[in-house]
């Protein structure tokens, strides 16, 4: 069993996941909202395969990545827009 571990930053905020989780499962560990509807509403992923988009953030810098398809790695600095 791997007890590894992975810490990542969300919205400035410390997470930390096992080794091999996506960053859509850290961020939903926090229970931050992914983003807003242009009407305010929170939303969050429906699909977890890369399909709703529902899950994009900015990973590093990036805009636009798709958390549900990226596993975390140690040091990311993710930010939403929820």
């Amino acid at each position: 069993m791997n007890d590894a571990t992975v810490r990542i930053t969300v919205n400035g905020q410390p997470v930390e996941v096992a080794e091999g989780c996506s960053v859509a499962a850290a961020i939903a560990r926090l229970g931050v909202p992914f983003r807003r509807s242009v009407r305010g509403e929170p939303r969050q992923p429906l699909c977890g395969m890369g399909v709703c988009f529902e899950c994009r953030v900015c990973i590093d810098g990036v805009a636009g990545q798709r958390a549900c398809m990226l596993q975390a790695r140690t040091g990311m600095q993710v930010v939403t827009d929820g």
